[in-house]
């Protein structure tokens, strides 16, 4: 029941990450932004008050980071009437036409030119009184999402060598367009493009169940053969976002070497696809990629590879193996989630980041070697890999992520290195096998259920820097016998050693003042408590059900909780 809901959680998760709703806020100079800590850029969120001039810097500040502003997100002002004038930075690298839609800047005529909406080189919408033949001035910059979508004037249209991306919907259903001149400075293009636009409902533009434009690889449809082969005579350079994505006939598919690029969702949930053959031109491949292929068994990645994007195999449950190139140096949220038979895997040498859910719910793993460059190990990253044995954590990892080994039923062995400050929440809850634990002396945290059901822990040094142990952080670790708390421990967390059932000797440190609510409930082997002046609180049920322990004699300045020795020797 846990490990399904643990599925659950992160995939919940992960979709709220690719919709944008789980990025952190932060306002600056009265503007809302949503920050990336990943790769330090902002976006323009939601800022449904704003009004007059406003200026948005390329640049902001938030706490100690310093985040490069990329996009205005979709709606960012919508409906803002008294928004009059707006400056947009150099830096944008992506806006929405929807986000200026009901505001004064829409409305007022001036900012239009031959049925265009300019502000500041870029492209944002376009009415009905747009030229049929339109060519575009050499410093357009970008050009908005959406910019021409049900446009019914446009024919033709002409991008200047300055433009370097065709957003997603940008011509969708312009139903009248018949040509476009897609210049090679564009090196990417968005979903759905094309879509019910004149080229794109032209049968006779299609050929083998997909549309080029010029060297543009636009779409597919059902009729894709299950074996694809790119058109030769004019090679492909490019592929469009979801150019494959839900085509459930594609079994394989041999990249060309003209392809620097594996778009977003690209090949996404193409159920049936086996085999996908990369070229060492690609560089990059994008998120979600191959989201959703059970039936991928080899996708051999390029040693040139520099990006890997977000739950690019997310769900590739036959995958087997991986070897990552050293130039990557950050692998993302759920890259390889739930790719359940993947034994090995050998990790790039450079790499800093495993960020969450990178190796979550890799069932077949059975052992990964981080390198020492690492400095950051995320949420869940290794959770639900029951097959992984042993795991070393490099020295410059700093803290234990919550749920980093949730469900880890194999892993008898964890080395941790000096300088660790906390072990986080649920950080090994499950971990069966694992026997000892040596905390480092730097640690001063233990989370809420870190080691909860370690069912074979024996024992456990609590070093005297520990000053939160968190609730049920030892819970339902059955073998442990004795414990003595560190000397910098105050309080015992509720249930921190609840059904501890082996449990036969506990000694309090001087300083305690509080055991929590449950701290040591049904610990029925508990034969020996070693008391202190210091205390102050025994909370309720916190000694419930020690069949074998005697209730202690107790100075009447102690508060003692209802049924904290319930169910005690008398």
């Amino acid at each position: 029941m846990r490990r399904s809901l643990f599925i659950f959680h992160l995939s919940l998760f992960i979709f709220l990450c690719s919709t944008g709703i789980l990025a952190d806020e932060a306002m600056y100079q009265d503007i809302r932004y949503l920050v990336d800590d990943n790769d330090l850029t902002a976006e323009v969120a939601r800022n449904a008050s704003a009004s007059g001039e406003l200026l948005i810097p390329e640049h902001i500040v938030v706490g100690q980071n310093t985040y490069t502003v990329t996009a205005i997100s979709d709606g960012a002002f919508r409906g803002c009437k008294n928004l009059s004038s707006i400056v947009l930075p150099p830096t944008l690298r992506r806006v929405y036409r929807s986000a200026f839609e009901g505001t004064a800047i829409m409305l007022n005529r001036d900012n239009w030119t031959d049925g265009c909406l300019w502000l500041d080189s870029c492209l944002i919408a376009t009415d009905k009184t747009i030229k049929p033949r339109l060519v575009l001035p050499e410093a357009t910059r970008l050009i908005a999402a959406g910019a021409f979508r049900g446009n019914k004037t446009l024919v033709r249209i002409d991008l200047p060598a300055s433009v370097t991306r065709i957003d997603h919907e940008t011509f969708r259903d312009c139903k009248n367009l018949q040509k476009i001149v897609i210049p090679t400075s564009v090196t990417s293009i968005g979903e759905d493009a094309f879509t019910g636009s004149g080229i794109y409902l032209n049968e006779k533009k299609w050929r083998q169940g997909a549309l080029y434009i010029d060297d543009c690889l636009i779409a597919t449809n059902n009729s894709l053969p299950a074996t694809f082969v790119f058109k030769t005579k004019i090679p492909t350079r490019l592929i469009a976002e979801r150019a494959f994505a839900n085509r459930k006939s594609l079994r394989n598919v041999v990249i060309p070497a003209t392809v620097t690029a594996i778009p977003a969702a690209a090949f996404y949930q193409c159920e049936n696809l086996t085999e996908a053959t990369i070229p060492a031109s690609v560089t990059t491949v994008g998120r979600f990629a191959f989201y959703g292929c059970p039936l991928l068994r080899q996708a051999t990645l390029p040693v040139g590879l520099r990006e890997l994007g977000m739950g690019a195999f997310y769900g590739c449950t036959n995958l087997r193996e991986q070897v990552l190139g050293d130039h990557l140096e950050v692998l993302p949220q759920a890259v390889f989630f739930r790719c359940s038979n993947i034994h090995h895997l050998l990790l790039p040498a450079r790499l800093r980041r495993i960020d969450n859910g990178a190796f979550a719910g890799c069932a077949a793993l059975e052992e990964i070697s981080l390198p020492a460059t690492l400095v950051y190990l995320g949420d869940q990253a290794l959770a639900g890999c029951a097959a992984l044995r042993e795991l070393t954590i490099p020295a410059g990892v700093r803290s234990v992520a919550k749920q980093l080994c949730q469900g880890c039923s194999r892993l008898y062995r964890v080395n941790l290195p000096d300088g660790l400050y906390a072990v986080g929440d649920e950080a090994f809850e499950g971990c069966l096998m694992l026997e000892k634990i040596a905390l480092p002396e730097s640690t001063f945290r233990v989370g809420a259920r870190a080691f909860r059901n370690c069912q074979m822990l024996r024992a456990i040094h609590l070093v005297d820097h520990i000053h939160m142990l968190e609730e049920g952080a030892f819970m339902e670790c059955k073998m442990l016998e004795e414990i003595q708390l560190p000397a910098s421990l105050l309080r015992l967390s509720q249930g921190a050693f609840a059904q501890c059932v082996n449990i036969r000797r506990v000694i309090l440190n001087a300083s305690l003042r509080e055991i929590g609510e449950g701290a040591f409930c049904q610990c029925r082997s508990l034969r020996e408590l070693t008391l202190n002046d210091s205390l102050q609180s025994i909370g309720p049920n916190a000694f419930l059900e020690c069949a074998n322990l005697r209730q202690p004699l107790l100075p009447a300045t102690v508060t003692i909780g209802k049924n904290a020795f319930k169910g005690c020797k008398q």
